[in-house]
């Protein structure tokens, strides 16, 4: 009995392991939308009232929008990201902005950091991504000072981007067990559950990002190319179901519809902000 459950536990780690691949593969074309992400990055940065002198971790920085506004702030700042591809590119984009940043290659659900070794923890549409939400919690939690603010940005559920992962969800194969849908960080009772009593003043704030497109399918075209999970569906069906991948960009453009408006497309996101106890 006990080397059955052990040969379970393996085949429920590789599962896991296999699923961070793909998405260290798929997001590694992001980089063409950081414009998208770069005002938002202020207004996380403002939200969680990052100031100079601070150590801050960035996690999922991706190519490095949070970081680098954080350190134009006068932060501390480190950077980490599953991605090799966007590290590069955060290397670069720091470059270009003559600031610094310890950029490091990893996974939030293990962090290679000490116990309380930062003020901030941050994570911009980043750490939602991580198949195990208890894990990854924990882990910014635990390198957060006691005092410290952990904040982040999430989409909600029930609007446009968190709609396109549950469509996305229909045409592609279900995730591994123990895997929990990124959109449920973009719920406000999940994520007060979630928080629990490791923290206290807890704050919400909603907001929207305008994505410029001149039409819905352009706007379409546009996340096929760069956004990890459009780009995996249509390489999915393209190869193999020709009629469902026509069928999901049809459903897609009746989901983005309501939400443009005058050449932008809106997506609505949420803000968490706690003191961790």
């Amino acid at each position: 009995m006990a080397q059955q459950a052990r040969r379970a536990g393996n085949m429920s780690d590789d599962a896991i392991a296999k699923f961070k691949e793909g998405q260290r593969q798929g997001w590694k074309h992001f980089a063409p939308l950081e414009m998208m992400t770069t005002p938002v990055a202020a207004r996380l940065v403002k939200f969680a009232d990052v100031h100079a002198g601070h150590a801050l971790l960035d996690v999922g920085c991706g190519t490095g929008v949070v970081a680098i506004t954080a350190a134009r702030n006068g932060a501390r700042v480190c950077g980490l990201d599953l991605t090799p591809e966007l590290l590069d590119r955060a290397r670069e984009n720091s470059r270009i902005a003559n600031v610094k940043l310890d950029l490091r290659e990893g996974d939030v659900e293990a962090l290679p950091f000490d116990d309380g070794a930062f003020d901030v923890v941050l994570s911009q549409f980043g750490h939602m991504f991580a198949p195990r939400p208890d894990v990854a919690l924990a882990e910014m939690l635990r390198v957060l000072k006691p005092g410290g603010r952990i904040a982040f940005a999430t989409w909600p559920p029930e609007l446009l981007i968190g709609s396109t992962f549950t469509l996305v969800g229909k045409y592609m194969p279900p995730p591994p067990p123990g895997v929990s849908p990124s959109p449920q960080w973009g719920d406000v009772g999940v994520v007060r559950e979630r928080l629990g009593t490791r923290v206290k003043d807890v704050i919400f704030d909603r907001a929207c990002m305008l994505v410029p497109a001149l039409s819905v399918q352009n706007y379409r075209d546009y996340l096929e190319r760069a956004a990890g999970p459009m780009l995996r569906v249509v390489e999915s069906l393209g190869a193999s179901d020709p009629a469902g991948l026509a069928r999901f960009r049809a459903e897609y453009d009746v989901l983005v519809s309501p939400y443009f408006e005058d050449n932008l497309v809106r997506q609505d996101y949420l803000f968490t902000r706690a003191t961790k106890v």
